[in-house]
């Protein structure tokens, strides 16, 4: 499918068909699309968390306001990024790169202390928003692969991310929940959004072309 057509073609599902599962393949292509999407530095701060156990997206209920939609799905994908930066991590991502690019290890070394110059001086809480904007990336490219492959995802900000970080043992890995990505195929008969006409701004309110 054509992107934009399949853009045009997902929406915010509203219902999940419980008893139709997405293939592993889907899920791993999906998943990777997150992987490879661009990141501030390469630094690549979050994770992603891939949840296909029933009981774990029950208990998920009720920390995301009673939305049904993720015990309903087949899979939950929980976008973390880090509390922080630290040098700790900017020198681990670096680490990787040198070798898997066979450069020699003090390759970007000016390149990381400015990094580490402007990012540990500031406020973990800064620190903190500025890796989840990066999540947010890697989210748009999930559900972007998610709309190609034509499963159904429906993007959340509804839930207790205290709560979801406590179910998932995410605070101990030093990362918070950002977003949460239920995935699944609609539940066409049940849904009242699935043929509603997709409205947005006006695309002259939308766009401003400036020559």
């Amino acid at each position: 499918m054509e992107l934009l057509e399949a853009f045009k073609w997902r929406y915010a599902t509203k219902k999940f068909d419980p008893n139709k599962k997405v293939e592993q393949e889907h899920v791993d292509k999906i998943v990777e699309a997150a992987w490879v999407a661009p990141t501030s530095s390469g630094l690549q701060p979050f994770e992603v968390f891939v949840v296909s156990n029933q009981e774990l997206k029950n208990k998920l209920v009720p920390i995301s306001y009673g939305q049904e939609i993720v015990a309903d799905c087949s899979h939950v994908l929980v976008f973390a990024a880090w509390d922080s930066y630290t040098a700790e991590r900017i020198d681990g991502i670096y680490s990787q790169i040198t070798k898997e690019r066979e450069q020699p290890s003090d390759r970007y070394q000016a390149y990381t202390d400015r990094l580490k110059s402007n990012y540990l001086n500031r406020p973990a809480e800064v620190n903190f928003a500025h890796a989840a904007r990066q999540a947010y990336i890697a989210f748009g490219f999930a559900i972007a692969q998610a709309a190609v492959l034509k499963v159904d995802a429906t993007p959340m900000e509804g839930f207790v991310g205290e709560e979801v970080d406590k179910l998932l043992n995410l605070t101990e890995k030093g990362l918070k929940s950002v977003t949460l990505l239920p995935i699944g195929y609609r539940d066409e008969a049940n849904d009242w959004l699935v043929n509603q006409k997709k409205v947005r701004h006006p695309k002259e309110k939308f766009v401003t072309e400036i020559a």
